[in-house]
């Protein structure tokens, strides 16, 4: 089972992938950006060949690359990075090596694809804003009388909380639409939700293995646009409203034997032609991990080890994990332009017992997650509630 990893070295956790596959059967092959002194020793170690390369984005060297693994190692099973920058290169490298175990390029295109999402959210029975792709501003002053202001405009096909804005009158969707105009964008309804999500690991057969939710404090999109604290955690669980609803969700998508990452609104209030409180509306689905160390946080909540459960269920089909003690891990993402009321030793001191870590964010993962995030994981929802609003409390809100 030759199985190739693209960039096992970023994020730095990766390399616990590479270990998984390894302590599964596979023979791992990965392809860095990185000079190899320079790479993790464990890396090393669960790999039984690095390629370099300057530069991912350079296809004529990750070609050579797969192909000298092919000429050394015979046909590659799988091509695999979990890194949402790479997704379509991943698909690419499968069509023109005759890869079968991922999405293809053109199948990836289009799931990727924020209008198309919709389209398998409403198979899966679960609603889901109302929404225009915009081809002119007319679309988009015509669809703005028939659903209200504020609406969301967004690429359709995107990343995190880039280029995504609030609209809250005609005038300021004229402006963002003449500056969005050489892109394709797609204008939402604004639901009044809370954002929640169910992630997890799926076999061949569409079937959830292992499932997790994360439940945010203050918003993505927020963090990125206008660089604000944030915060998530995981649920200690999961409804069974919860669970059908993401599992049919999956199955509409048809993703197999991959990490899933999807998003979903919860009604704050009732709001008529919406529903009643608590309704839930797909956002987007995600084909990898969450982001940053949420893997991490899943192995905190949970006692396991979520790197090895993913090769063992993409390989063996197996989901060999007993549930012991269930606790909520979370961060605070805290910025270096906020003064907060508490120092992070003072927090350290406060709650020295569910304390986890203090990590120091590179620039790619702070500007979504925080200059400085402080880990920690709870047995209790107050216990934990208070955490976030110590570490989240400003000086000048006394």
């Amino acid at each position: 089972m030759n199985f190739v990893v693209i960039s096992p070295n970023y994020p730095e956790s990766y390399w616990m992938f590479c270990r998984g596959l390894k302590e599964n059967g596979a023979k791992v092959l990965a392809i860095v950006d990185t000079p190899y002194n320079q790479l993790k020793q464990e890396l090393k170690e669960y790999c039984d060949e690095i390629y370099v390369v300057k530069s991912f984005h350079d296809y004529d060297e990750m070609i050579k690359a797969c192909g000298y693994f092919t000429f050394k190692y015979g046909k590659i099973d799988w091509i695999e990075s979990n890194n949402e920058a790479w997704l379509d290169l991943d698909a690419r490298l499968r069509d023109d090596f005759n890869v079968k175990t991922g999405f293809s390029l053109e199948r990836i295109e289009e799931l990727q694809s924020k209008s198309q999402m919709k389209k398998y959210y409403k198979e899966a029975n679960v609603p889901v804003a109302d929404y225009k792709v915009l081809h002119t501003l007319q679309d988009g002053l015509d669809f703005a009388n028939k659903v209200g202001y504020p609406l969301v405009m967004k690429p359709d096909h995107g990343v995190g909380a880039s280029m995504t804005y609030k609209i809250m009158n005609a005038e300021q969707l004229e402006s963002v639409y003449m500056q969005t105009k050489d892109h394709v964008m797609i204008l939402e309804q604004y639901i009044d939700g809370d954002v929640f999500t169910l992630d997890g690991i799926c076999d061949e057969n569409e079937d959830i293995r292992y499932l997790n939710s994360l439940e945010y404090v203050g918003n993505c999109m927020d963090s990125v646009l206008y660089q604000q604290s944030i915060g998530c955690f995981t649920t200690l669980e999961i409804s069974d409203e919860c669970r059908d609803i993401v599992q049919r969700t999956i199955h509409a998508f048809k993703i197999k034997n991959r990490f899933f990452h999807c998003e979903f609104f919860r009604l704050n209030h009732d709001v008529q032609g919406l529903g009643e409180k608590g309704r839930i509306f797909g956002l987007e689905v995600n084909f990898r991990p969450p982001g940053g160390f949420c893997p991490d946080l899943m192995n905190y909540a949970g006692e396991l080890d979520v790197y090895r459960l993913w090769a063992e269920v993409i390989l063996k089909q197996q989901a060999s994990y007993s549930k012991l003690r269930r606790y909520s891990a979370g961060f605070v993402g805290r910025r270096n332009s906020i003064k907060y009321r508490y120092t992070v030793k003072e927090i350290q001191d406060m709650f020295k017992e569910e304390l986890i870590d203090i990590l120091y964010l590179p620039e790619a993962i702070a500007a979504a997650m925080g200059d400085v995030a402080i880990v920690a994981k709870f047995t209790s929802p107050s216990r934990r509630d208070e955490f976030f609003k110590v570490a989240l409390k400003r000086k000048d809100r006394l």
